[in-house]
């Protein structure tokens, strides 16, 4: 299944490429029109595996009570660290940093279930990822989610290198469901997410994390 931020851009990479392999049709000989075809047809066959949206299984019935947070990306653990988040919750936090390639799925799905009490887009620079300093100088958004145990869980995407797009569909005073979808970054970026100091982490730094699946903690015990 194609990702809708994808149609446009696929549609708009389908013309230009047909236009190019007719065009070399005629002007080069057989073999540079079929290397430049190629070429073409491998990025467009590239395009389209990276606006991919493979159906999740988004069923947390075994949690049994727990408050469990989930991968709300898929990619690779680059950080996890203690922090001093800033921006909103003021205080020490365990950050867990998810690093996305252009191989992933770039969907970006609510690692928990609750209101959404905070929304900001950041505009700023495009620092490789998963360097520590592009979570404060990059293009990013921040997002923060109430839970119905009145824990506040902020995450944010954070755009890389290659990304020159983040889209955010998340708005203030509306229903997060763990699971859905809450926004999109085209190519390289990363999601920062902040949980609670005494939470317990899942997963480990160089662990590789599915969106809306893997647990990365359980934030249960937390205050």
């Amino acid at each position: 299944m194609i990702h809708r931020e994808g149609f446009t851009y696929l549609l708009y990479a389908f013309i230009i490429i047909s236009l190019l392999i007719s065009i070399s049709f005629f002007l080069f000989s057989r073999l540079i029109f079929f290397l430049i075809s190629m070429f073409l047809i491998v990025h467009y066959i590239f395009f389209i595996f990276f606006f991919r949206n493979p159906k999740r299984s988004l069923k947390y019935d075994n949690d049994f009570g727990k408050e469990i947070v989930i991968s709300p990306a898929d990619g690779k653990i680059v950080e996890i660290q203690k922090v001093f988040e800033n921006e909103f919750l003021k205080k020490n936090c365990i950050c867990i940093s998810i690093f996305m390639s252009p191989l992933n799925v770039h969907v970006n799905r609510f690692p928990v279930s609750g209101k959404v009490i905070y929304v900001k887009y950041h505009p700023g620079k495009y620092l490789i990822a998963w360097l520590k300093k592009s979570s404060l100088n990059n293009e990013r958004t921040t997002i923060v989610v109430k839970t119905s145990k009145g824990k506040k869980i902020l995450f944010r995407q954070i755009a890389g290198f290659l990304a020159r797009r983040i889209v955010l569909y998340a708005k203030k005073n509306t229903i997060a469901r763990k699971g859905e979808e809450f926004g999109f970054i085209k190519f390289g970026s990363r999601i920062d997410i902040f949980l609670p100091l005494n939470s317990t982490v899942l997963i480990k730094k160089g662990e590789k994390v599915i969106g809306g699946e893997t647990k990365i903690s359980d934030i249960s015990l937390s205050g």
